[in-house]
């Protein structure tokens, strides 16, 4: 059966940098649309999503107007696909003068959950500020675990579009749903809520798309406003006054989570109950749901176990851009080892780093822009650091000295663009060095 998009045109506002608009818009393009791209970057800031649909432009399936918004690209249009990290699109001149010519607004979440309901394809949300994405991906690995099809999708990156041939109604689809996408799914398909909705910490984000803390909330709670009696609603202790529809199960995050989580700290185990919580309400068995949360490695770059190797725990936590989220690291591993080896440092931001030097560690290697200001904060504050540079020569100091029992944690508290293109490169740098420096994984 002919998709709906099939000979329409279509404007996808915002390629953006994480798949999302890359997706839609190939997914547009197979199914028989006619594709415009608009988005206010050129092509060098585009460059890695320009490579991934370069054949589709080439073969004028696709047509580029970047470098801007022009409202003429909206003559003969028939849909508009807003990329949700478009601020503010209620107030936005093309989503305005969209909505004014008649042209249909959606982004591509909306486009995928409608199919996904077509197909009577049972949906899990999660939202909230802090734990969405390792929520989520908590419960889509149990699935896997407990041998039920799954997918995972949203906000966590890429597009389930281009999946669908492969997700069916016994699939059960994982989606991390950011106050963006929420807000739009409100808009642009009135009445959905997930079948089971979690709902993690919150604390005021993303003021500058929403305007007020009170939007932002306002916008996650429409993960709950179209539930239907049989749903389940899973609510962190920040969310537990949210009000419910009639006849759906609230639910929170107490189940009990093994204390041998492959995940340390006492966020993840508060992320663990709710993902544990939401497979019972799937129908899982608490226990079984339990060990197959538990086993869980972790995204990559979030405070990702690399495993054991010469009895040293390595931790890649490369996406730790803020001294906060050091702190946080730093108080997780302590709990599983004997000594943490720190290293940390990159690109300046003109914050305040003197708080990582002030951790109690068995060692400090700094690295990158920042470096000498973390390790001048650590001697003011009486501890000794090692000043590395690199990554590299921080991992061979680092590796020479710590002992088993102990750990080695790459959380650098600042962004990685001095010496890195991005976080994941600097992960996956670090990956290799851990396995030139201390080998492979210990057998278990």
């Amino acid at each position: 059966m002919a998709d709906r998009l099939a000979g329409q045109r279509v404007l996808v506002m915002g390629l953006g940098r994480f798949g999302g608009g890359v997706g839609v818009a190939r997914f547009a393009a197979e199914v028989g649309a006619e594709v415009t791209i608009t988005d206010t970057a050129g092509e060098d800031a585009l460059a890695d999503a320009l490579r991934a649909i370069e054949d589709l432009v080439e073969a004028g399936r696709v047509r580029l107007h970047l470098g801007g918004h022009d409202e003429r690209d909206l003559l003969g249009q028939d849909r508009l696909i807003v990329n949700p990290a478009v601020s503010r699109p209620w107030a936005h001149p093309l989503v305005s003068a969209a909505r004014a010519r008649g042209v249909r607004r959606t982004t591509e979440i909306a486009m995928l959950i409608r199919r996904l309901r077509d197909r009577g394809t049972p949906i899990v949300g999660v939202t909230g500020t802090v734990g969405k994405s390792t929520t989520a991906a908590m419960i889509d690995h149990a699935l896997g675990v407990l041998n039920a099809p799954h997918a995972l999708g949203g906000n966590i990156g890429g597009s389930l579009l281009t999946r669908l041939d492969e997700i069916g109604p016994d699939t059960t689809v994982v989606l991390e749903l950011s106050s963006a996408m929420l807000w739009w799914l409100g808009e642009a398909l009135p009445g959905f809520s997930p079948n089971v909705a979690v709902v993690t910490a919150l604390s005021p984000n993303h003021i500058d798309w929403h305007g007020s803390f009170d939007h932002y909330v306002a916008s996650k709670q429409i993960i709950l406003s179209g539930q239907h009696a049989g749903d389940a609603a899973v609510l962190a202790p920040d969310a537990e006054d949210w009000p419910t529809r009639p006849g759906v199960r609230r639910l929170d995050g107490s189940p009990r989570i093994p204390r041998e989580m492959i995940l340390p700290g006492a966020h993840n185990r508060r992320n663990a109950g709710l993902a544990v919580a939401a497979l019972t309400a799937l129908g899982f068995d608490e226990r079984a749901a339990a060990e197959a949360v538990a086993g869980y490695p972790g995204l990559p770059h979030r405070l990702e176990s690399l495993g054991s190797r010469g009895g040293v725990l390595c931790y890649n936590d490369s996406k730790s851009t803020t001294p906060g989220s050091v702190v946080i690291a730093v108080e997780a591993v302590c709990e599983r080892a004997g000594g943490v080896h720190l290293i940390a440092g990159g690109a300046d931001k003109g914050i305040d780093v003197s708080s990582i030097g002030a951790l109690d560690v068995a060692g400090l290697y700094t690295i990158g822009q920042t470096g000498d200001a973390i390790a001048d904060a650590a001697e003011r504050a009486g501890r000794a650091a090692e000043r590395c540079g690199t990554l590299e020569q921080a991992v061979r100091v680092a590796s020479s000295r710590a002992r088993p029992g102990e750990a080695l944690l790459l959380s650098p508290g600042c962004a990685s663009w001095d010496q890195f293109e991005n976080y994941e490169r600097r992960g996956e740098a670090f990956g290799r060095l851990v396995e030139q420096c201390l080998g492979p994984r210990d057998r278990s």
